[in-house]
């Protein structure tokens, strides 16, 4: 059976890589206001971030390697994922990327991170420091001191415990405490996942990957991807082959995530690969350079191609960063300790470093606004693409007036057509708007980002709420989503137990509706943006009507003689809902004429 485009099922349910170029914070930001109370009492003025869905830090990075260019700050980046292996990624690359440049030279660091970061398989040698660094996490986790003495930059205290014990796991089985490569088959698993994908067009998959590249990425802008590096990754997962390829055979453990599956009736839990396998690790370094001789072009072609730009780009990221620690450390650090606020569970971390990274529960991005410490807290808030369903007016509390919101599109998601994206752009500066903010004027058009700014008097979460349940209506018989759309990547895997889940009443409409109708049907929710674990279930659109809904005409007409009652007058009804009209209206035999069936 072969995929249909439009399913977005290569994305897959897990994001290990970004779909957007790197940003600079500090440049998305609203400028320092001179008359606030850092700078009238001379104090470092701190950067409050909230991140959504960031995946593999390198806004965090890029900021930290650009802050040499503007005025002295504190950063406080409070990160919020939606699995905890994407926040113990986070900790080994920020760990690997402020490793001590007399224990790892800069060449050496900058190869280690593009493999751990986007291959499939890895050299010997570096997965020999995963373990490592693994090993030394998932010792540090558990004891909140050591870990605030060894890594002070970060901040696992509001955590909940069995998350901790759940991150503390994850280090574990990196570390390599189930032995051999039997454990994760990354090879195995990769394959099925492009069998699955491609399906009838698996032997065909060179043609399919040259498709994609050249008439949807180049396209959309991504020219220096070249075919020869696209086409390995596609088929062995190996985005950045730095060496011989001979020397790229063990599995990369922290791409490794587990699922509920079902098997004979029962959930088991099953751990493999369910990230990307249509797009790559390309587009996060390897599009944009400071250095625009590495874009030129010879002959219509790029001279570099995007793992040549993407090398140079991550050693240059490792520079700055370590001549901005190297500055500051210079010029001191001179951090007071600021006070609790009530109704928060802060832990307060060592001022060796101008910068710290909190990670927050995973689901607590519809709660954070009932802490005060929160309530109109953060400058910037950045959201990704697999986490537009979040965005509410509730997640908007916590931005101050006129700080700003940066929304990342889908625009490098191949199985979405344009017109998706376009419907998809579109629903996203709706859900931007009922959440309190406004389109940036002076920001220039964008395909990847959607900016927005906060309003000065933002309605009531309440209020929009309710006008946006109001605004949703049940889907037509005629309209139900495809089987394809609402499967799991696998064959044989079932819904993770999150889809199955029926939504949450405080959360945002479905994303059903970002996508355009097709010809008879609109697509499903998989279509336009990619699946993630607490992403709004499509049972949304299977739900049985509201009692202060009208049903549809079908339900209206009684059953005919020869036809067998529909389900609906087959079940119970509710209690707080009314019986449907086929079993209140006599039987077909029991009617003299038609006249009195209308009567009815």
């Amino acid at each position: 059976m072969t995929t249909p485009a439009g399913s977005g099922a290569g994305f897959g349910s897990v994001s290990w890589w970004g779909l957007s170029p790197a940003l600079d914070l500090q440049a998305e930001s609203p400028p320092m206001d001179p008359g606030s109370q850092a700078h009238a009492q001379h104090k470092t003025p701190d950067l409050d971030v909230l991140l959504l869905g960031s995946v593999d830090g390198r806004h965090l990075l890029q900021t930290l390697a650009k802050a040499t260019l503007w005025p002295l700050k504190r950063f406080n980046f409070y990160v919020l994922e939606n699995n905890l292996e994407a926040v113990a990624r986070h900790m080994l690359i920020f760990s690997l990327a402020l490793e001590d440049p007399e224990k790892m030279g800069l060449q050496e660091r900058s190869e280690t991170f593009l493999e751990l970061w986007g291959n499939a398989l890895l050299r010997p040698a570096v997965a020999t420091f995963v373990r490592a660094q693994a090993s030394r996490l998932a010792h540090l986790v558990p004891e909140p001191d050591r870990l605030v003495e060894q890594l002070p930059w970060l901040s696992l205290g509001q955590l909940k415990f069995r998350e901790r014990d759940a991150l503390e796991a994850v280090f574990r089985f990196w570390s390599g405490g189930e032995k051999g490569p039997e454990t994760f088959p990354m090879s195995r698993l990769w394959d099925s996942r492009v069998r699955h994908y491609l399906g009838s067009r698996y032997d065909a998959r060179r043609g399919v990957s040259d498709w994609d590249l050249s008439m949807k990425l180049h396209d959309r802008g991504a020219k220096v991807i070249h075919i020869q590096e696209f086409r390995r990754w596609r088929d062995t997962g190996v985005a950045f082959e730095l060496r011989d390829s001979s020397a790229y055979y063990v599995p990369n453990r922290t791409l490794a995530s587990g699922r509920l599956l079902s098997h004979r009736g029962e959930r088991v839990a099953a751990r493999g690969y369910w990230g990307d396998i249509a797009t790559g690790p390309f587009v996060a370094f390897g599009l944009e350079a400071d250095d625009q001789s590495l874009l030129r072009t010879r002959n219509g072609q790029p001279v570099k191609t995007a793992g040549e730009i993407t090398q140079h780009n991550v050693i240059e990221l490792l520079q700055g960063v370590a001549a901005w620690r190297r500055q500051r450390a210079t010029q001191g650090n001179p951090e007071e300790a600021h006070p609790l606020e009530p109704g928060c569970l802060e832990q307060l971390t060592s001022t060796q470093e101008p910068f710290t990274i909190h990670f927050l529960p995973l689901d607590s991005a519809q709660t954070l606004h009932h802490k005060t410490c929160y309530q109109g807290r953060f400058q910037l808030l950045y959201v990704s693409c697999g986490m537009v369903h979040l965005l509410s007016p509730e997640l908007g509390a916590c931005v101050a007036p006129g700080g700003n919101l940066v929304v990342e599109l889908a625009r490098y998601l191949v199985d979405l057509r344009p017109e998706q994206l376009q419907a998809f752009s579109d629903r996203v500066g709706e859900i931007a708007q009922a959440s309190g903010f406004a389109p940036q004027a002076g920001a220039s058009p964008s395909e990847t980002f959607a900016r927005f700014y906060k309003l000065e008097s933002a309605p009531a979460p309440c209020e929009v709420q309710a006008r946006s349940l109001e605004a949703m209506s049940p889907p037509q018989a005629d309209q139900a989503p495809s089987l394809e759309g609402m499967s799991p990547p696998q064959a044989d895997q079932a819904p993770s137990l999150e889809g199955m889940s029926p939504p949450q009443a405080d959360q945002a409409p479905p994303l059903e509706g970002m996508s355009p109708p097709q010809t008879d049907q609109a697509p499903p929710l998989e279509a336009m943006s990619p699946p993630q674990a607490d992403q709004a279930s499509p049972l949304e659109v299977m739900s049985p009507l509201q009692a202060d809904q009208a049903p549809p005409l079908e339900r209206m007409s009684p059953p005919q003689a020869d036809q067998s009652p529909p389900v609906e007058g087959m079940s119970t009804p509710q209690a707080d809902q009314a019986p449907p009209l086929e079993e209140m209206s006599p039987p077909q035999e029991a009617l003299a004429t038609p006249t009195s069936k209308t009567s009815v």
